[in-house]
């Protein structure tokens, strides 16, 4: 099995890490796996380095000063790795096996990377490259960064361009939990979980693996988190599943928006929720929910909304802190979903600027971690579903 393993920070902050990190890997490659390694900076070197820039350093520089803690990372493990007589190489911008290309632009020369990242892999057999995470290069040889997460970006996009059955990232957690174990009792391994669901998970903090990482992901490559203390690369942890798809879908049939306002809402706790279960009560699915200062909006089936109007009139008498119900039907939904939607600046613009030109009005916005919801009238849905497949 070909395996990328990515060692975080954290996992190599200590020369014991560091060697708990080279036994794992001499024990995949002496049961006959194919290994690449790429390592981060040790502990928080690379966050230490940047506050000591105490004066101004232009791009290139800066890159150049923070690079020192991965090429650091990579002579240490790679010395590790050869006193367990593991034939092992450490790769950084500059050396000729060097993968990861930049354009002009900074952004990754998919082309060259993937090229130069196959020609690495086909010198797995009796290897192990150790390579700098978070790193780039251009093609003018100087050195590059990836952003935020880039670690967790060089590992899953060189695990797809080198044909890799598997990438682990190797980290100071159990992989996805349940909960966060320092709030909640009980929290549990999660043993598997899509992209999808661990990418809405990681925008609202939960980030266990960068989420500009999963966008190189695809359904034939498996990534894996597992706790630096586990000592196996190849059992454990988490699996995450699948692969992101950008999705354009229009609710078939009308909803109605039922609108209940309060001044007290925003102080109210449980609100919503007893607004949710009155519906819930009466059968009534609702398909979205946004909420203001001093309202709070459901979307349901234009079919259900005059039993839904009920349902909330009744809840808006019998609560001094409400204090009315309004419907407006005819409303038509359509959903922009992908993987790639939090990487890309000014979506909302994109989507919006259009529509606003077509002279769409917008109805309201609902946004998650990965998707767009724009609702119209339902007379402006076809335009607006047209609208949007030219834009994405």
């Amino acid at each position: 099995m070909r395996v990328v393993a990515k060692f975080g920070g954290t996992s190599l902050g200590s020369g014991d890490r560091i060697n708990r990190a080279a036994d794992s890997i001499a024990a995949a490659v002496e049961h006959g796996h194919e290994i690449a390694v790429v390592a981060s900076a040790m502990g928080s070197t690379t966050d230490d380095l940047l506050d000591e820039i105490k004066f101004e350093a232009d791009d290139r520089d800066r890159a150049e000063i923070v690079s020192m803690g991965e090429r650091t990372s990579v002579r240490m493990l790679k010395a590790a790795l050869a006193a367990r007589g593991v034939n092992a190489l450490f790769v950084e911008p500059g050396t000729d096996e060097w993968p990861v290309i930049t354009n002009d632009l900074g952004e990754v020369d998919v082309e060259a990377t993937r090229e130069r990242a196959a020609k690495l892999a086909a010198e797995l057999d009796g290897v192990v490259p150790v390579i700098t995470g978070f790193l780039a290069q251009n093609h003018d040889g100087e050195i590059t960064t990836l952003g935020r997460g880039g670690s967790d970006t060089s590992a899953v996009m060189l695990g797809n361009y080198m044909d890799a059955d598997e990438v682990v990232i190797v980290t100071d957690v159990e992989g996805v939990m349940t909960g966060d174990p320092r709030v909640v009792e009980g929290a549990r391994n999660v043993g598997r979980i899509t992209v999808d669901e661990l990418r809405n998970l990681s925008f609202r903090g939960a980030e266990v693996v960068a989420p500009s990482a999963l966008s190189y992901k695809d359904a034939a490559l498996d990534v894996r988190v597992v706790h630096y203390q586990h000592g196996d690369l190849l059992t454990g942890g988490t699996l995450i599943e699948g692969e992101f798809h950008n999705l354009i879908d229009m609710q078939e049939e009308p909803l109605a928006c039922l609108t209940v306002a309060g001044r007290a809402i925003r102080n109210r706790p449980g609100i919503l929720a007893d607004l949710s279960a009155a519906l819930r009560e009466e059968d009534i699915n609702v398909d979205s929910v946004a909420s203001g200062m001093d309202s709070i909006t459901f979307y349901v089936l234009e079919d259900d909304s005059d039993r839904a109007e009920a349902v909330l009139h009744d809840r808006v008498v019998a609560d001094d802190a409400l204090s009315s119900v309004t419907v407006e039907d005819d409303i038509a939904v359509v959903r922009v979903t992908g993987g790639e939607l939090p990487n890309r600046p000014g979506v909302i613009l994109d989507i919006v600027e259009p529509l606003s030109e077509a002279g769409i009005n917008i109805h309201d916005a609902i946004t998650s971690a990965t998707s767009v919801a724009i609702f119209v009238a339902w007379d402006d849905r076809e335009e607006t579903l047209g609208i949007i497949q030219d834009e994405f």
